[in-house]
């Protein structure tokens, strides 16, 4: 072999070689990159799993309860539903039902207090209303706006008149609470919202009024 040919064998010998290396550079990159990504991508997979198994459980755990008899809750029967234009003296604080305004109040969370005649005819579509004392701590308001956040048929608002820190009201059923944290109010949401009880289920609860 003369020796521009032992050189050219040996420059392609060190090129192959340079190339093998490079490519075993460039695995152990892509093992260090993907590897990392991949336990990122597992990470992330699995916080939102326990997130998502923990909101299922809530709501199971909630639909379970709201299957049994709920402690306290009372009912009342024999409720007229006239439509009226003056107010009306409700013997529940708030109104259960009976007469009530021709337009309803949107759910949703509200502030300030609502019209009692419009919150009732809300009742009549479905809805449940949690009111709460205006004097209430607000990480306590807190806790009932996020159950009220995840409902479309949940009312919420501050009541100035009632003696109670909670009420979960619904047509015909009402339920008096001292603490937010209380597993029953979940469970009054899943048993009455929406409920067959109501006249009107399935009615709207938006295009109304706000408040």
């Amino acid at each position: 072999m003369s020796n521009a040919s032992k050189r050219r064998a040996e420059n392609q010998a060190i090129l192959a070689e340079l190339r093998a290396k490079q490519k075993a550079k460039q695995r152990k990159w892509n093992i260090l990159v993907y590897g990392s990504f991949g336990l990122v991508l597992a990470t992330i997979i699995t916080a939102v799993a326990i997130v998502v198994t923990g909101t299922v459980q809530e709501r199971n755990a909630a639909t379970e309860a709201a299957k049994k008899p709920i402690e306290g809750v009372q009912t009342f029967t024999d409720l007229s539903r006239n439509h009226v234009q003056d107010a009306v003296s409700y013997p529940q604080q708030p109104g259960v039902g009976g007469d009530h305004a021709g337009i309803w109040t949107n759910c949703g969370s509200y502030t300030e207090p609502v019209n009692e005649q419009r919150a009732v005819h809300s009742l009549e579509h479905g809805a449940v209303w949690l009111t709460y004392k205006p004097d209430l701590p607000p990480e306590a308001v807190g806790r009932l706006t996020e159950l009220a956040k995840g409902n479309r048929y949940v009312l919420l608002s501050p009541d100035k008149d009632q003696t109670t820190p909670v009420t979960a009201t619904a047509w015909g059923t009402q339920l008096t609470l001292d603490d937010t944290a209380d597993t029953r109010i979940p469970a009054f949401i899943s048993a009455y919202a929406q409920s067959p009880n109501s006249p009107e289920p399935g009615a709207a609860c938006t295009g109304g009024s706000n408040g």
